[in-house]
């Protein structure tokens, strides 16, 4: 059985969130899709909120403390991204966008993104599509053709609407198509690894 990984980004700033439900909600649909193709499905859930601190100290020193290391290797590490963001003054927040900009650059080339939004009016609904998508097309990352919007409205009873939950679930088994398609992700390279053997060190041979 092949094992997959799902990094879920969520850029919520309340408790509870919104966002993370519908973060949520999209990995079970991408989880459930991929487990019918006969995928092991690791969802890991990673809310930039608890990690905001973390994130403006990497963006004024250059380097992450040890939580945000790992979950930067979370996010370079998995098969497919799921990536959600409350939308103010018709764009991305700060957070998230600051997250994106000191996961390393070549990070998400190639690997499957899903984005999603939530936001207090429907016309909010077209930042997706010109601040979003157009961020994780610079990253080179390929982002599945249905974005999902929720607003208030969606949320009506307690749960999503029929037209959401559609949503869901169609641009949870287009992320899980995309992630089939590719070969499992090999992770992030280790800067600590060695790539010369003791006896090759010892003998003062070069490899290359």
């Amino acid at each position: 059985m092949t094992r997959r990984t799902l990094a879920v980004v969520s850029a919520g700033l309340g408790q509870p969130s919104s966002t993370r439900l519908l973060a949520d909600q999209l990995a079970a649909a991408a989880r459930d899709e991929l487990a019918a193709r006969g995928a092991e499905v690791e969802i890991r859930p990673i809310q930039l909120r608890e990690h905001a601190h973390d994130v403006v100290n990497h963006l004024l020193t250059g380097f992450p403390s040890a939580a945000l290391r790992e979950v930067l290797d979370t996010v370079a590490g998995a098969d497919g991204i799921v990536a959600v963001t409350p939308i103010f003054n018709a764009s991305y927040n700060g957070l998230f966008k600051s997250f994106f900009d000191v996961v390393d650059a070549d990070a998400l080339a190639g690997r499957p993104v899903l984005i999603a939004a939530t936001g207090g009016t429907a016309r909010h609904s077209l930042a997706l599509e010109h601040a979003v998508r157009p961020m994780f097309a610079y990253l080179r990352a390929p982002v599945v053709p249905t974005a999902v919007f929720a607003a208030p409205e969606d949320w009506a009873g307690g749960g999503a609407d029929t037209a959401l939950r559609a949503r869901i679930r169609r641009a949870g088994g287009e992320l899980a198509e995309q992630v089939d398609r590719r070969p499992a992700a090999a992770g992030p390279a280790d800067p600590f690894a060695l790539t010369t053997n003791f006896e090759e060190l010892l003998a003062g041979r070069d490899p290359a």
